[in-house]
């Protein structure tokens, strides 16, 4: 304990440790959470009606009244649509052809033009997603109006945990995870690498305690800081994104500290190899930063990952701690779905404690 009381009087002297403690995992969250958003809306959308009949324009009105088509221009001829396309003034084209309607009025199918600007892959997928959608709406509305008519089957849709299809929902609870992996190993990569550079590294080693005592020292003010950050983000990812917390917050605490002890324990091993305080925490936000984003399926789904990766995947600890806090947040299950994981993080913190106390050495060489 008076390892730990030491560490933390350094701690409360040093005002950019303190900054980098409170203050990066606050803007780290607002900056990303307002940031990245893989919803579509205001899709900007021209439409050429060479129909201008009763029909296209109740479907125009569906694409318009759904909320995710912005119409910019009404065309006058196909000539327009390149121009338009080539110079990203619209994502999306629809083309009503001249026989639309008299299609429509002899029972037979009309066909629907809808061209995307297929640059961005995932947008336009999305945006074909919406039109075909909102086309089958339309077309079954057609098929059914004036006619009695039971359908043998009927299915209804009901989408569990996220009603709305929000992504805010899913990418706050999945900052949290990467932000507290980031945040974590960099604030104590400065700890022993801090002994170094002020000289103090010979009194830590004649002062008579373990080597786990001094790790344990060290990162017990870190573990305090580490909770309160993982509550305060939890907070406001839910007052100020509006994120669903539906789990047990003693639960969500509990794990967090396995995750906390782990990802601090990294931080240390790179304090204690880097020696400098510059090069520990550039060496502890290159280690997490990359695999916590890229590999812990935060921005990519890991099935879609070549198989090498997916192997790698197996090794990145914000990959089960996102599953922890997307688990909790929006599902609100318990130990009895997340016990593997659980299990994984108490092994990830004992692997991090580990790792610290055997690379950190008292004797000065």
């Amino acid at each position: 304990m008076a390892m730990a009381r030491k560490e933390a009087i350094q701690l409360r002297r040093d005002t950019r440790s303190l900054i980098l403690a409170f203050l990066l995992p606050v803007i780290l969250l607002i900056i990303f959470g307002y940031a990245i958003s893989w919803d579509v809306r205001n899709i900007k959308t021209a439409v050429l009606d060479q129909d201008q009949s009763a029909q296209s324009r109740e479907l125009l009105e569906a694409f318009r009244s759904s909320g995710y088509f912005t119409f910019q221009r009404q065309l006058r001829s196909a000539s327009e649509i390149a121009p338009l396309l080539d110079g990203v003034s619209v994502q999306l084209v629809l083309v009503i052809p001249p026989d639309f309607s008299s299609h429509l009025n002899a029972g037979q199918s009309a066909e629907l033009q809808a061209i995307v600007d297929g640059s961005d892959a995932n947008t336009a997928t999305i945006i074909l997603n919406y039109a075909r959608a909102i086309v089958q709406t339309y077309s079954l509305n057609v098929q059914l109006q004036g006619k009695q008519v039971t359908l043998p089957l009927r299915a209804e849709t009901r989408v569990w945990f996220n009603e709305e299809l929000v992504s805010r929902n899913m990418i706050v609870p999945g900052l949290v995870a990467m932000i507290m992996m980031i945040v974590s190993a960099m604030l104590t990569a400065t700890t022993i690498a801090r002994e170094w550079e002020r000289g103090t590294m010979e009194q830590l080693a004649a002062t008579p305690v373990s080597r786990v005592e001094v790790i344990l020292g060290k990162m017990l003010p870190y573990v305090a800081i580490g909770l309160i950050d993982m509550v305060l983000i939890s907070l406001l990812g839910m007052f100020l994104f509006g994120v669903p917390f539906r789990g047990n917050p003693a639960l969500f605490i509990v794990l967090s500290f396995f995750f906390l002890v782990g990802a601090l324990g990294l931080g240390i091993v790179f304090s204690v190899l880097g020696r400098s305080q510059l090069l520990a925490t550039q060496v502890a936000m290159l280690a997490t930063f990359l695999p916590a984003v890229l590999l812990s399926g935060f921005m990519y789904a890991i099935t879609v990952m070549p198989k090498a990766l997916q192997l790698v995947t197996y090794l990145v600890p914000a990959r089960y701690f996102l599953v922890v806090t997307r688990g909790i947040f929006l599902k609100g299950v318990g130990v009895e779905v997340l016990y593997v994981q659980g299990l994984l993080m108490v092994l990830f913190a004992a692997i991090g404690l580990f790792l610290a106390v055997r690379v950190f050495k008292k004797e000065l060489v």
